[in-house]
């Protein structure tokens, strides 16, 4: 494995609910890391294992490690599934796996952006919405390398050690974006592919204001995809939801806010300028 900035360069911005974990349902807990959200899926009360996924921000490990230790015990995780590879979802990845010897799977597409293969699309600090869009050119984009520790998710929609689970293929913010959606109580860890919190803004993120809002503006470089990815969540009608960034949001706001997002995407998400808005 091959460190790189993406997971060694600290970011110095954080939010009233970092290192703060909610239980959404009884065995989805989500955690806040500075100010990106990560989920442990499993039950304490049981011994069947446990699953993360997403890794957090740079230098997030211990925080991560105290809290699923505080959750599991001493109990390491059967793999870690990443919805894409930005640095505040993998930012922590490489320590987490020299603690824990688990695989890692993300979608194949993706692949390329965690082997050192290929670099994200340079950051639009051109886009509208705020302070964090400004500055968003010192974010990195740079690949990690996981080598033979990171493995494709099944092209079926399984996820491994998740068997109610299916992972969905919500390209637009990356290109190997996923959700993961349980059919049994419409459960959705949506990722970036919307979020509840306006990440461009620097007061709406240090506060977590709750609203609907589209995947980040200034690290999303295909709009249209991005729009139909959340018209796929939408018609799932989810009954609750972890995403990347915001607080966790139950079946009546979402029934209300999110065929909102995915009927008016253009006005709410796409920025009204930006060198990838089409």
């Amino acid at each position: 494995m091959k460190e790189s900035s993406s997971t060694e360069r600290f970011i110095p911005l954080t939010t009233v609910e970092s290192g703060i974990g909610k239980e959404v349902v009884h065995d989805i807990y989500s955690l806040t890391v500075q100010f990106a959200n990560i989920c442990f899926i499993g039950s304490p009360q049981t011994a069947e294992g446990w699953v993360l996924v997403d890794a957090g921000t740079p230098k997030s490990a211990d925080m991560i490690i105290k809290a699923a230790t505080s959750r599991f015990g001493e109990a390491k995780p059967k793999a870690i599934i990443l919805t894409h590879g930005h640095f505040d979802h993998i930012g922590a990845l490489i320590e987490l796996l020299k603690v824990w010897d688990v695989p890692v799977y993300a979608h194949s597409l993706e692949l390329p952006y965690l082997t050192g293969k290929k670099d994200y699309p340079d950051p639009d600090p051109t886009v509208d919405g705020g302070i964090l869009a400004k500055i968003s050119s010192m974010y990195p984009i740079e690949a990690i390398d996981l080598g033979d520790r990171v493995q494709a998710l099944p092209g079926d929609g399984q996820i491994p050690y998740l068997p109610k689970w299916r992972w969905i293929h919500t390209p637009g913010h990356t290109e190997g974006h996923i959700a993961l959606f349980r059919e049994d109580d419409r459960a959705l860890i949506a990722g970036d592919a919307f979020i509840t919190v306006k990440q461009e803004s620097l007061f709406n993120v240090m506060t977590q204001h709750l609203e609907i809002h589209g995947p980040p503006r200034y690290l999303t470089p295909d709009w249209q995809a991005a729009w139909e990815s959340v018209r796929k969540l939408a018609q799932l009608k989810p009954s609750c939801a972890v995403t990347g960034h915001g607080v966790p949001v139950q079946e009546e706001w979402l029934n209300e806010n999110l065929p909102k997002l995915a009927k008016d995407f253009d006005t709410i998400a796409i920025p009204k300028t930006g060198k990838y808005v089409n």
